[in-house]
């Protein structure tokens, strides 16, 4: 995949993590946990544009989400919302930021599902809290 494609792939999923952020949040539930290198890197350059990052936001989640640091590791819970509205996690997940693919943790998800460690998950911005 070329460097291009990919970004722009990261950047859909992003999306989609976001869409099931708002999912959460309108359902009281917790922040989703970001647990995917290679999309928390993209994440990480959107938001060094902070009027595309709100924007990305307000689009993909309705509203303004910041970036949360957290941390912990357990099941991953909103995949299944995920594969409702999506399907299957694509590979993207499981690549790590510098492109390569960790064929383990994708192994895992297809037999038992995502446990993962995190160190992040969206917030809602000062205005929305």
């Amino acid at each position: 995949m070329s460097t291009a494609t990919e970004a722009g792939v990261r950047l859909e999923e992003l999306g989609k993590f976001f869409a099931i952020t708002a999912r959460r949040f309108d359902a009281g539930q917790s922040a989703p946990e970001m647990f995917s290198t290679a999309i928390d890197a993209a994440w990480h350059q959107l938001a060094q544009d902070p009027e595309a990052h709100r924007a990305f936001t307000a689009e993909h989640a309705g509203r303004e989400l910041i970036h949360a640091e957290t941390s912990g590791h357990g099941p991953i819970a909103w995949v299944g919302a995920y594969e409702e509205a999506y399907g299957p996690l694509p590979e993207i997940w499981f690549t790590v930021a510098d492109g390569s693919l960790d064929v383990g943790a994708l192994s895992a998800y297809r037999e038992t599902g995502v446990v993962a460690e995190w160190n992040c998950s969206p917030a809602p911005s000062d205005g929305d809290r």
